[in-house]
């Protein structure tokens, strides 16, 4: 049996550094930050794509690892219901290889359009005493708008609200260095070998690009009312849909509810993964999750239908201690 931190990964320990940090720095806590500028919030964020970037590495391929990089910033600024306006990327390497660097931020640009941002600028550091021959690191940021009185924030969600769940693409860029851990260094698996199960090699799944979602969630918000947003990432469903809860309630997963991709399955049976280690780390087939009222949860279903988008009703809201109980 593998868990994520023998694989390397300490998220508890991630979480005492974001309490930490809370205590001496205002505006953060939401999958964004939040700056007042009028009648607006600018929300920013910041992330990476961890280590998904040595599946990259293994295989030369550089072309799509910076729409996740776009993918896991302004995911983090939508679920607050603000719009992105501009993105900026950081690329740390051990030297400049001019023909990678260009795929990278082709990739980034291709997110960006997919976003509906702009990509404002960069910056690209060699650091030959850093990083390895032929490695890398990426790191984005993004700054987003809202009307104050726009938030969404999970505040008026209530017992009796619908929990959806919209498809992911894959793995997106969370979980991957218990994924290698399982497939690679214990499995022994071939990245460019065909696999039934994944009906494609193992190495084009993992690098399957993070879906965007903001355009779809943008357009959703106009149409509906949204009461919490959630972008699964680290920490998975029950970390990621507790910080849209308000205090004396709970969210109820139904695990039969959805579809889960062959790629989880894979990894859990491999590697013998216990299923609160599955669903505490990977999206396991859920990329955004959002909170609407009970009424308003077949509207919202068959419009996502229209838009030829994969969702299912996964849960409801009850009462409780703020936590997400999976059944």
């Amino acid at each position: 049996m593998i868990t994520y931190k023998q694989a390397g990964v300490d998220i508890k320990a991630g979480a005492e550094v974001v309490k930490r940090i809370q205590k001496i720095a205002k505006g953060i806590g939401f999958f964004a930050g939040f700056y007042p500028l009028g009648s607006n919030y600018i929300v920013g964020a910041a992330d990476g794509v961890g280590t998904k970037l040595k599946i990259a590495f293994l295989l030369n391929r550089h072309d799509t690892i910076g729409i996740d990089l776009v993918a896991m910033n302004v995911n983090d600024v939508v679920v607050s219901g603000a719009k992105p306006m501009f993105f900026l990327d950081y690329v740390g390497c051990h030297k400049v290889h001019p023909p990678t660097i260009e795929k990278i931020i082709r990739g980034v640009v291709a997110g960006c359009k997919m976003a509906d941002c702009e990509l404002l600028g960069g910056e690209t550091a060699e650091l030959s005493d850093m990083y390895k021959p032929d490695e890398y690191d990426l790191a984005g940021f993004v700054c987003g708008v809202i009307d104050k009185k726009k938030v969404i924030n999970g505040s008026k969600v209530k017992v009796g609200d619908k929990i959806i769940g919209i498809a992911s693409s894959g793995l997106h860029s969370n979980g991957y260095t218990l994924a290698r851990k399982v497939l690679l260094d214990h499995a022994k698996m071939d990245l460019k070998a065909y696999n039934e199960d994944l009906d494609k090699s193992l190495g084009e799944e993992l690098l399957t690009p993070t879906k965007i979602y903001v355009k779809l969630m943008l357009d959703l918000v106009k149409k509906f009312e949204i009461k919490g947003m959630a972008h699964i990432t680290g920490g998975g469903l029950l970390e990621n849909v507790a910080r849209v809860l308000p205090p004396k309630t709970q969210a109820v997963i139904d695990l039969g509810s959805w579809t889960v991709l062959p790629i989880f399955k894979l990894i859990q049976k491999l590697g013998k993964v216990e299923q609160k280690e599955m669903y505490q780390t990977f999206n396991m087939g859920i990329g955004m999750v959002m909170v609407v009222s009970a009424k308003n949860v077949e509207k919202v279903m068959k419009y996502l239908a229209k838009q030829k988008e994969k969702a299912f009703i996964i849960g409801a809201i009850d009462k409780g201690k703020q936590e997400v109980i999976i059944i």
